[in-house]
């Protein structure tokens, strides 16, 4: 994995939580529509609000407002993209 990779790689606890597309247009939801950092936790498969917040205070600003269709086109160009995906694909098995 690139060291550009590693940057997009948010840990909390002992989790890593790769910044996919999917990953910010929870993020997205998360800023924009009321949601609680419980159902935040939940739906990033976090163990409770703490590590919830946690994330939200480790992802960077500039990705957390970044349109998810632009931050799918830098992952691809830096190929990140197939990385996380091949990551997750092999930690679903």
């Amino acid at each position: 994995m690139s060291e550009k990779c590693r940057e997009y790689i948010v840990v909390v606890g002992d989790k890593q939580i790769f910044l996919t597309p999917d990953v910010l247009e929870i993020v997205h939801r998360y800023i924009h529509r009321p949601m609680s950092l419980e159902e935040l936790a939940r739906s990033l498969g976090l163990d409770g609000w703490e590590e919830a917040y946690e994330f939200i205070k480790r992802i960077p600003a500039w990705i957390m407002w970044m349109p998810v269709s632009l931050w799918r086109l830098r992952l691809e160009k830096e190929g990140c993209l197939e990385f996380f995906e091949s990551a997750r694909s092999q930690g679903e098995q």
